[in-house]
């Protein structure tokens, strides 16, 4: 075994790579940077696998779990009109999540997810539909995916989802 590869049994779980978190991680703190998260279907997932990176308590903020539709309201600041012209899953209600859980945690960057892990539709989405979205001080970020597989398998991708778009966003050139 390389003891430089970091060890990260949750990450294993999701079938993230430990060094990419650890890199997201450090990335993050390299630039002065915080992030915090407002899940749904994921109910924590993304929040608990970066936080099992050591040394993420210097960026991770916190995170809202917003299972109940309600508290996509209450707690991350989605509108109410929002969630009753869309219903919960939905690419608007990712956006408004991510936004909530950057001004509620007072981060950097947040991110939201919304979707149906399944086994049964929601409001008429099929199980397998993720919408999540990166929000920072620039704008937001969103992304629609569908995914095969059981509940483990579509929150494990969308948790991924959320990596991805999170890296790419920290990629981008910051424009004044």
């Amino acid at each position: 075994m390389d003891s430089a590869r970091p060890v990260n049994p949750l990450a294993d779980l999701l079938g993230v790579d430990p060094e990419s978190l650890t890199s997201l991680i450090a990335t993050l703190r390299d630039r002065g940077e915080t992030v915090a998260t407002a899940e749904s279907l994921t109910a924590g997932l993304v929040a608990a696998a970066l936080t099992s990176v050591p040394g993420a308590s210097a960026v991770v903020r916190g995170g809202l779990v917003v299972y109940a539709t309600q508290l996509k309201t209450d707690l991350a600041g989605v509108a109410a009109d929002a969630l009753a012209e869309h219903g919960a899953v939905h690419p608007l209600i990712a956006e408004q999540l991510a936004a909530g859980a950057r001004t509620t945690c007072r981060s950097s960057w947040g991110i939201g997810l919304t979707g149906v892990a399944g086994p049964d539709p929601q409001d008429g989405v099929a199980p397998g539909v993720v919408h999540l979205a990166v929000a920072w001080g620039g704008g937001t970020s969103v992304r629609t995916i569908e995914v095969s597989g059981n509940r483990h398998q579509v929150r494990a991708a969308a948790a991924r989802a959320a990596f991805d778009l999170l890296s790419a966003q920290l990629a981008e050139p910051v424009t004044a």
